[in-house]
């Protein structure tokens, strides 16, 4: 009886908490201060994901860090990413990956970044996501940075994409925490929210009342 209790426990826990194995967040700690990043995540020092920028892509670390940024509140501190170039501003994942693509973002322009299908911005458009100039306003926290505010965006869509455009975007957006495999950019490993703790709760009790009227 207690090892199928630990069983149905475990099933629990597994209904509630999603799979997150599948999900990879690039937050561009460990390149250096307006450095390229070039190859960072396919065997140039970061995680090899197979994951290659574009040459105009470079990393950035808050001045408050040591930095030359003018950002604040970066989701994961203390280095985000941006463009230079708006016709130089893609993201290539050659095995590709499905189901969502997320970040955050900070941005003194409207813009759209694109997913699609083929390497280099080609092929189908898998979705869009769209930018608000947003980068001054109700920011707290840290404000020595002018980039302080950070909005969420993500969108799923069906089949495989193999790349990312940002263009328009240069050198009024800077990102952080590109997701991949989710609509909700971020650590998938993070303390579940209350509505999913709730549920586990939920259904310990449930197995709880169970199994004590079975032994009653």
């Amino acid at each position: 009886m207690k090892l199928a209790r630990s069983f149905l426990i475990v099933a629990v826990l597994a209904v509630a908490m999603p799979a997150s194995a599948d999900i990879i967040v690039l937050d561009f700690e460990g390149i250096g201060d307006v450095s390229p990043v070039g190859n960072f995540y396919n065997g140039g020092g970061g995680t090899n994901y197979g994951i290659q920028f574009s040459d105009a892509t470079l990393a950035v670390i808050d001045a408050d860090a040591g930095g030359s940024g003018n950002i604040a509140n970066e989701p994961s501190p203390d280095t985000t990413m941006f463009f230079l170039d708006a016709n130089n501003a893609i993201l290539n994942y050659a095995a590709g990956f499905d189901t969502g693509f997320s970040f955050f973002y900070s941005s003194s322009t409207a813009a759209t970044v694109t997913v699609y299908d083929g390497l280099n911005a080609t092929g189908n458009v898998l979705g869009t996501l769209d930018l608000a100039a947003q980068f001054n306003t109700n920011c707290g926290g840290d404000p020595s940075g002018g980039f302080c505010n950070w909005s969420p965006v993500g969108v799923l869509f069906a089949g495989i994409a193999m790349s990312i455009d940002f263009g328009g975007t240069a050198n009024q957006t800077t990102f952080d925490d590109i997701t991949f495999g989710t609509d909700r950019p971020g650590n998938p490993t993070a303390v579940p929210e209350p509505a999913t703790l709730l549920t586990v709760g939920a259904g310990l009790v449930a197995l709880r009342r169970r199994f004590g009227r079975k032994r009653a």
